[in-house]
């Protein structure tokens, strides 16, 4: 009894998802237009967290420096590093690179903190005197990350409308072409970016990643606190939800990306995912500020998102409950002599777990053209198992929740 109310609660949690989900694919393909406006010189500011980072940094940097735009600067934030982080920093272009040093005690407190202590080594420092902070962009961009040499040209046009505050570019995994954990990597922040910030264009809420996040500093300077990032594992996120309730604006840009590298370890990438999962948790914080401050239509969409948490760990209990009740069958058609039930009855399961196949490969199909629709399906049939990677992650974060871990689980570089 209990078995099959599991089982059936975790059917309509999916049904109920994949209808919304289905609604924000639909709207993901509309176009969104903007009106023309008088164009603005504005300076970028590329921030690059650092620690431990010496495998990854020249090759980021080089990246940034070669960049066809004419005003901006790289700050690197050493944040405590103990390799030779700050010597590949120093050996930069030193008109263009500038390099920052936090030292314990203050280092090594999280990615929020060092993205903030930068922040305000900028204004301390005179580097942005002169500067409007509505024409001052910051970039928040990892230590492996791998701007699109138009990415400026791209992104700078958004911030034309003066509510504007943020804007997001695409995220792709440079290392795609090794093996399939990668690649299934690639299709999970493709699908991610092309469905559901797009569509979150139309909705209005439109949420920030750890990489490749474009600010106005005026936007910025409207936050409460200490600084612009909280300390979650997921200061990201937060970020976007308080600038939404600010009365800003997020975009999405579809035509530019930053490129990183794919875990190509499974036990790494559900250790990635845990601190993902626990950051989740912890934005449930930020629960009464959307409804207190957020209007409707965006403010749904957030706490849909902010209960993915929930939905995961509750769709965990899909599998198992579905395992439990095939091997019962299995046992009573056994012992019954015949089949109890048809094998048409499989389509139900495929039909449930495996139409956004379809769609998710078309969508990456579109910007893997080399690998092929076909392909692109197939791949997709896959990435619905791969997505299992998320029950373990999700249980590993709560765990680590409920013993009060809150240490940052570094991704280490290769």
């Amino acid at each position: 009894m209990i078995t099959e109310l599991l089982l059936w609660a975790s059917i309509t949690l999916i049904v109920m998802a994949g209808c919304y989900n289905t609604a924000l694919y639909l709207l993901s393909r509309r176009r969104i237009r903007r009106s023309r406006t008088d164009r603005r010189e504005r300076f970028y500011v590329f921030l690059l967290a650092c620690l431990n980072e010496e495998k990854v940094l020249s090759e980021s940097l080089a990246r940034i420096t070669s960049l066809p735009a004419r005003n901006f600067m790289a700050l690197v934030i050493d944040d405590g590093s103990d390799d030779r982080t700050s010597r590949i920093a120093l050996a930069a272009d030193p008109a263009l690179v500038r390099l920052h040093r936090r030292t314990p005690p203050n280092a090594r407190k999280g990615k929020g903190a060092a993205l903030n202590d930068g922040v305000r080594h900028l204004r301390e420092s005179g580097l942005l005197a002169g500067y409007d902070p509505a024409d001052v962009v910051l970039c928040v961009v990892d230590a492996d990350g791998r701007l699109d040499p138009h990415v400026v040209q791209s992104v700078d046009p958004y911030f034309d409308d003066p509510n504007t505050g943020a804007v997001q570019v695409c995220v792709r995994m440079y290392n795609r072409h090794l093996g399939l954990l990668a690649r299934l990597q690639d299709m999970e922040f493709v699908v991610y970016g092309d469905v559901f910030q797009s569509a979150r264009r139309f909705i209005g809420s439109v949420g920030m990643g750890g990489n490749g996040q474009f600010m106005r500093l005026a936007a910025l300077n409207t936050l409460d606190g200490d600084g612009p990032w909280s300390d979650s594992l997921t200061e990201d996120l937060d970020l976007g939800v308080r600038l939404i309730a600010k009365g800003w604006t997020n975009m999405h840009c579809t035509t530019a990306a930053v490129s990183q590298q794919a875990v190509l370890s499974l036990k790494r990438l559900i250790r990635q995912r845990s601190r993902w999962f626990q950051g989740h948790l912890q934005s449930a914080g930020l629960v009464p500020l959307i409804l207190r401050d957020v209007p409707t239509r965006p403010a749904i969409d957030l706490l849909y998102h902010l209960s993915s948490p929930v939905l995961i760990l509750l769709t965990s209990l899909l599998p198992v409950s579905f395992l439990v009740a095939v091997g019962a069958t299995a046992v009573a058609s056994v012992q019954a002599g015949h089949p109890l039930v048809s094998p048409m009855w499989l389509l139900g399961p495929y039909l449930l777990s495996f139409t956004a196949a379809y769609a998710y490969g078309y969508v990456y199909a579109r910007r893997e053209r080399d690998l092929g629709l076909v392909r692109s399906v197939l791949l997709a049939h896959v990435f619905v198992f791969y997505g299992y990677i998320w029950f373990f992650a999700g249980w590993w974060g709560f765990w680590r929740m409920l013993t009060g871990q809150r240490g940052w689980l570094k991704t280490a570089r290769t």
